[in-house]
């Protein structure tokens, strides 16, 4: 099975030219399996992403517009990438083409066969790993270069809050941004999360146990645990 994976930053950015860039690669892919997000790509726990990964098995691929759609951390980017390879799932990322896992695959296969030759397959054992080293690398240089247009993004914003507050205070004037001290944010996500967990752990009125409901839930597990205090605080 063929999916596709979209992802935006914000509810204000469109996903249309990455559906575009995919549907035009491989029209074969069907519209419900796209699977979309405007969610940070600074972290895994974004809802239709978690949704794929729990429906995508072996032999199934995944297309991405680019790495950076995927993760926007090196780590854990790098992680996944190692995970669903070793589980059988073909990545594919328009953008970065030298990232796809049929490459690495092929890296793999193309070792060159021992000779027999006790010196010689010393060599060629030791050739094969520079291979694969290189091969990781590749991968882990594009995360990295994802992470670091995250950074450089938030960078920029900042900056420009910082100009805004300046130039607000030269005016006279006080200008502030982000959530007010002691305010707590909430999202139709945490919300849904929250009444799953007050729903279904045993903690509360269902039957399930904390591993079981998270999955249900469909949340990381600090979110998990930050859900349930949080609710254990409204109950008192």
């Amino acid at each position: 099975m063929m999916y596709a994976y979209c992802r935006v930053s914000t509810e204000r950015q469109s996903l249309k030219r990455q559906t575009e860039n995919i549907s035009k690669a491989f029209p074969e892919i069907p519209g419900s399996a796209y699977f979309c997000d405007k969610f940070t790509g600074s972290t895994q726990d974004r809802p239709s992403w978690q949704k794929l990964l729990r429906k995508v098995k072996t032999g199934d691929t995944i297309v991405f517009d680019s790495v950076s759609r995927m993760s926007r951390d090196a780590e854990s980017g790098a992680a996944l990438y190692a995970q669903l390879y070793a589980q059988g799932v073909t990545l594919v990322f328009l953008n970065e083409p030298q990232c796809n896992t049929e490459i690495y695959r092929k890296s793999a296969e193309e070792s060159i066969p021992a000779t027999g030759n006790e010196i010689a397959d010393i060599y060629i054992e030791a050739t094969n790993k520079v291979l694969m080293i290189l091969a990781r690398r590749q991968i882990e240089i594009a995360f990295e270069q994802a992470e670091k247009e995250r950074l450089d993004i938030c960078k920029r914003v900042k900056d420009g809050m910082r100009a805004a507050q300046i130039a607000a205070a030269e005016r006279g004037e006080v200008k502030t941004y982000g959530a007010q001290p002691g305010v707590k944010l909430v999202t139709k996500k945490s919300t849904a999360a929250k009444e799953i967990i007050r729903q279904h752990s045993k903690d509360f009125d269902g039957s399930l146990n904390d591993i079981e409901c998270m999955k249900l839930a469909g949340c990381s597990r600090n979110s998990y645990y930050k859900y349930k205090a949080e609710l254990r605080a409204e109950q008192a």
